[in-house]
């Protein structure tokens, strides 16, 4: 029997490593743009709280990470950690000892990692206020060189050694209160091989397709595989969080991309992510802002772009949903998209309104500079794409869909009547009535409509667009715009998603050479430098956070087709 490819290597600094399941992972990055010099045993429950740092007894060894496995080198000697599934890490030694220390030396009664040697069976536990779990250590080979801190309170160094001088090998389990003794059925090697082995079939079902020029397909599905968690807390589902460094959520329209990437090799997971933001779906029919372990925010919203979504997850599902699925479906999306409608309408207004940029997702948009309560074309676009989809919903549950279609229509109405200008479209306050003009990419989303824009103002869309495509992609604000900044959030620098919902939609409106260009620039620009959370539109250097799974997910879309256009000619 072959053994199964260890998968793509990546840098630990931009990608951390874990397993699908898993609530924690091995990473330098220990808070938002923060690294430490040493490795930690991160999680991220209850939030992102480095809890252990992992010191190997040599200065600088190098590290290497493939998906199933992390190494530190230093000559012939080394340390290996694998997942032996998503609460246990399996760390073994040659020739090169290891600290595993308590990442804070400070314990009050409120913070703080405590060291205790339980009685049961000889390991050594750490517990985390931060994250209320504890963290076990067992020796499976060799022996434990040296321990400090046991029972300390206060301030104190807590610590466990290995020594080099003989192999060693040791578990880490993450759990609440009580597990029986950590007992391993199978050796290193064999775990090894399984993570291996599941990794394997996880990037076979998600991208079949890959090929020499789609290079970077294994590396965007371990991003999504390994930042994939098992239900816990608020998280009612499997979830793929939009990270495993700082961005640990899930945000209210993030969710959409990684379900359509997932959609035709892991639909079960697909339909998951789609469905999670809608399990805490308020009494206004509101979705929350964000979802993670121990938070729930409702302070803003996310856009509408739940239809579109839709609409492209079942086109890729291998299976459609089945009535009950399709019935509990519509009666979210009626729910939400009765939101826009009721509680963000002015009296006598067709337009919908955000009432901050966060809302629209493009929280610093340029556009929001002088209001933040506007009326903007890309969420009337997204509106009408939700409507048209309830619509469609409705007459194949055998529902009135009419008032969808008029309701639609009305809005497309008016977006095209308040907020076109012949050229691009405005913003509007629905107060004072007063538009609002920027040179923001977001002014142009509505091309996501396609084909039911009209011809010459999908048109002006296409000449728009391609005033912001710079060698790596679309800037989201104009290179030569007075409020470009390079690395301004989304005030400059290129997004995966308006990457595919611009491309989408000029692909639909018959664009398809600026299409293909848009799309071509996205992969390579992710090819070269990976899965950030954003790019700099000139360098196409990946900036915030470098490991972020809507990018993974975007490069996947974009790629698939790429390789269906190809195999059809």
């Amino acid at each position: 029997m072959t053994a199964p490819a260890p998968g793509p290597e990546f840098p630990i600094q931009d990608i951390p490593f874990s397993c699908r399941g898993s609530w924690f992972n091995l990473s330098p990055v220990v808070g938002e743009r923060t690294y430490a010099d040493d490795l930690h045993l991160v999680s991220h429950q209850t939030g992102m709280h480095p809890v252990l740092r992992l010191t190997p007894a040599v200065a600088g060894p190098a590290v290497t990470a493939t998906p199933s496995v992390l190494t530190w080198r230093a000559g012939r000697d080394r340390i290996e950690a694998v997942y032996d599934g998503p609460q246990t890490l399996r760390i073994r030694g040659r020739r090169l000892g290891l600290r595993i220390a308590a990442s804070e030396r400070t314990l009050t009664p409120f913070s703080g990692t405590y060291l205790y040697l339980d009685p049961v069976d000889g390991s050594h536990v750490f517990t985390s206020y931060e994250t209320g779990r504890r963290y076990r250590v067992t020796v499976l080979t060799g022996l434990l060189h040296r321990s400090a801190g046991a029972a300390a309170l206060g301030e104190a160094d807590r610590f466990l050694d290995l020594a080099g001088d003989q192999p060693w090998e040791i578990a880490i389990e993450e759990y609440a209160t009580a597990r029986r003794p950590y007992r391993g059925s199978a050796t290193f090697d064999q775990v090894r091989a399984a993570r291996g082995a599941e990794f394997g079939a996880f990037v076979d079902a998600v991208a079949p397709w890959r090929g020499a020029d789609t290079p970077a397909a294994e590396l965007a599905a371990y991003v999504l595989w390994s930042a994939t968690v098992a239900p816990a807390g608020f998280v009612t589902r499997p979830a793929v969080l939009m990270s495993k460094h700082w961005m640990d959520k899930v945000w209210s329209w993030d969710h959409c991309f990684n379900a359509i990437a997932l959609a035709a090799g892991e639909p079960e997971l697909a339909w998951h992510q789609f469905q999670l933001p809608f399990d805490h779906q308020d009494e206004s029919g509101a979705l929350p802002d964000s979802i993670t372990h121990s938070e729930v925010l409702h302070n803003y919203v996310k856009p509408p772009i739940h239809g579109w979504a839709l609409r492209q997850l079942r086109r890729r599902l291998p299976r459609p949903p089945d009535r009950a699925m399709l019935a509990e479906t519509y009666e979210r999306l009626a729910r939400w998209t009765g939101f826009w409608l009721d509680a963000r309408r002015a009296p006598g207004q067709p337009l919908p309104h955000y009432q901050h940029g966060n809302d629209s997702g493009w929280d610093n948009a340029s556009i929001f500079d002088d209001d933040r309560i506007l009326q903007t074309a890309d969420l009337a676009a997204f509106l009408v794409s939700q409507l048209r989809c309830l619509a469609d919903l409705a007459g194949e549950l055998g529902e009135p869909a009419d008032r969808w279609r008029r309701e639609a229509d009305r809005i497309h109405t008016a977006m095209l009547r308040d907020l076109w200008t012949g050229e691009r479209f405005t913003a509007r306050h629905p107060g004072t009535g007063q538009r609002r003009a920027s040179r923001s990419l977001l002014d142009l989303m509505p091309v996501a409509l396609g084909a039911d824009l009209p011809a010459p103002v999908a048109a002006a869309l296409a000449r728009g667009v391609q005033g912001h495509l710079t060698p790596h992609g679309l800037a989201t604000e104009p290179t030569d715009s007075a409020h470009y900044l390079a690395d301004g959030y989304w005030r400059g620098p290129i997004w995966a998603p308006a990457t595919v919902l611009v491309e989408d939609g000029l692909r639909r409106a018959g664009h398809t050479g600026l299409a293909d260009q848009i799309a071509r620039r996205f992969r390579a620009l992710c090819e070269k430098s990976g899965f950030a959370e954003n790019f700099d539109a000139e360098t196409g250097v990946g900036l915030r956070d470098r490991a972020y799974t809507w990018t993974a997910s975007g490069y996947l879309i974009l790629a698939a087709a790429h390789r269906r256009r190809a195999a059809d000619g």
